[in-house]
């Protein structure tokens, strides 16, 4: 896949970083994507006439059609009368309108976006990991549906002034965002493996040349990974050799299984793998349904070919319908172009619904047709669409007892339960606490780039007395809050409140807990405050002196009020 860049200095592969801005434009059944800068002052047009700066052959398209125009920091389109009118964000323009940042535009077959970029300060070039983890889940998406490639990168960089260099390259339409520790999450649009591994090349070349060492890892969506949880796992496994493979291992993060009930359902996993029945996974929420499912995936014929994921819960009845058959141009307000569902996305790959007990009786009835006749229908249109796509399901609700009250079909749980498992609670796993604790412990220091701290037996007798009602994930949630906030080991400290209330209740502690946070609070203070003032305040290297990673010195610096200094840190 080719990615053009219209630009007045030549087209390089990276930009050079001062105040622009862009349309990001695709045109429908071509299979790449241009960048069109818009100059202050100068008319970019669109239209068939040869004078156009966009010129574009086709039925839906006016000699002379719209008029983009940027104006100092601002930027307007017109209609020149055209047969068929422009759409901004799915409204009609009548005449003119002012265009912002991210504004989709669509002028009869092309799909623009309006990218501005400008000399900010590394504090507005990087942006923080949820909005990262937003902007990839977006582009991941867009990747499985419509088959373009993203190329993704993990950047090990400790040197500030590098990241400052290397956001400065970046294309508009590029993302730099923060990960744990040093680590830094770079997204690529539209650039296939080469493209993708030789800009990469220019950010380590650039970071190499601030003086700093660069680790980095790639990886491609679609082709790595259909999935964020997938392509960064990836990425991290892969951190250490500084490349990634180019096609993901074929087991990646086995599961942690002990428990005799659970070493049973692994066993069921195997024998179903490569059988073509529907499969319903039962269980309370956060207990791992969606870990069993990609084992299903994984280990079936269907590996090497797409996951998709979806949660009925998260999607209003008609958007869901939409995400699972997808929809045709005009099929309703803002359907601008096809949009291709879940099930095509998914086609000779696996399909995990997940929480189908929430999804609405009419859209019940619709996945029963499916299911039973391998056919789907488009939102809006008529024509029917043969899939090849495995299905598995999972609900922490009781269907039987939802079929009585009427919310579920009957006929849809006898076709989605072809085979049935049944995930067991964490309080009733008890021998996998400890070990899926640990699990999560040297996975996430890995991340951080920091050594895995042991668990004190205070904090151990902790983890196994608590019921854990959210079961793995908050037994997750509290090893990533625990690592936060301790020291070279995990103490029942570090742990939330209600675990430190279940392990006094194992093993009672000598003195008062409150006492015992006070005392080791003084002491951590202390500690970080003597690292600041022998690294002159330089956070990075009092992050390294203490055995932290640079986001965890900053969290416990605003934790203990030490005010980080004006003077910034190069490393």
């Amino acid at each position: 896949m080719a990615t053009d860049f219209l630009t007045q200095d030549g087209g390089t592969l990276l930009a050079t970083h001062q105040e622009r801005a862009f349309l990001v434009v695709h045109v429908e059944a071509e299979s790449k994507s241009q960048m069109l800068e818009l100059p202050e002052g100068v008319d970019v047009t669109f239209g068939r006439s040869r004078g156009s700066t966009f010129m574009l052959d086709h039925e839906k398209v006016s000699r002379n059609h719209a008029r983009v125009r940027r104006t100092g920091s601002e930027i307007e389109i017109e209609d020149l009368q055209s047969r068929n009118g422009i759409r901004v964000n799915g409204a009609r323009v009548e005449g003119k309108q002012r265009l912002a940042h991210g504004d989709e535009l669509v002028i009869g077959p092309i799909v623009a976006i309006v990218n501005v970029t400008s000399g900010l300060p590394r504090s507005t070039a990087v942006v923080d990991a949820a909005a990262g983890e937003a902007r990839l889940r977006a582009e991941v998406d867009r990747a499985v549906r419509y088959h373009r490639s993203c190329t993704i990168a993990l950047l090990r960089v400790a040197n500030d002034a590098a990241i400052d260099r290397i956001a400065s390259l970046l294309r508009p339409m590029d993302l730099l965002a923060e990960e744990a520790g040093d680590d830094y999450l770079v997204i690529l649009p539209e650039l296939g493996r080469a493209e993708g591994s030789r800009a990469v090349d220019q950010l380590v070349e650039q970071a190499r040349a601030a003086g700093t060492a660069a680790l980095v890892s790639v990886a491609l969506a679609p082709e790595d990974g259909t999935t964020v949880e997938t392509l960064i796992g990836l990425l991290r496994a892969s951190m250490r050799t500084g490349r990634a493979p180019e096609r993901p291992p074929r087991n990646p993060d086995a599961p942690i299984v002990i428990d005799s009930a659970m070493q049973r359902v692994y066993t069921l996993v195997d024998r179903i793998a490569d059988a073509t029945m529907t499969v319903l996974i039962l269980g309370e929420t956060g207990v791992g349904k969606e870990l069993v499912a990609e084992a299903i995936h994984r280990r079936s014929g269907r590996r090497d070919k797409p996951l998709i994921k979806l949660n009925c819960a998260a999607l209003p009845e008609t958007l869901l319908e939409s995400e699972l058959f997808g929809h045709e141009r005009g099929a309703f307000t803002g359907a601008d172009k096809r949009k291709l569902g879940f099930f095509e996305a998914a086609d000779g790959g696996t399909l995990f619904l997940d929480e189908i007990g929430e999804m609405p009786l009419t859209l019940q009835a619709k996945l029963l047709r499916v299911l039973e006749r391998k056919l789907i229908t488009r939102v809006g249109g008529t024509a029917e669409v043969s899939v090849d796509t495995r299905l598995v399901a999972a609900t922490h609700r009781d269907l039987e007892g939802e079929v009585r009250l009427g919310r579920f079909r009957q006929d849809l749980l006898f076709r989605v339960g072809g085979f049935t498992l049944v995930v067991p609670p964490l309080r009733d796993r008890a021998a996998e606490i400890v070990p899926l604790a640990e699990h999560f412990i040297r996975t996430t220091s890995d991340e951080q780039a920091r050594p895995p701290p042991a668990l004190t037996a205070a904090a151990r007798d902790a983890l196994a007395g608590y019921g854990w009602p959210g079961n793995v994930r908050e037994l997750k949630n509290a090893i990533e809050r625990a690592l936060v906030l301790c020291g070279e080991v995990i103490d029942i400290i570090d742990l939330p409140d209600k675990l430190c209330d279940a392990g006094a209740r194992v093993r009672p502690v000598a003195a008062a807990a409150a006492d015992v946070r006070g005392q080791l609070a003084e002491v951590e203070r202390a500690a970080i405050t003597a690292a600041l003032d022998i690294e002159d305040n330089n956070q990075t290297r009092a992050a390294r002196r203490l055995g932290l990673s640079r986001r965890a010195l900053i969290y416990k610096m605003e934790k203990y009020g030490l005010k980080a200094p004006p003077k910034q840190d190069v490393g």
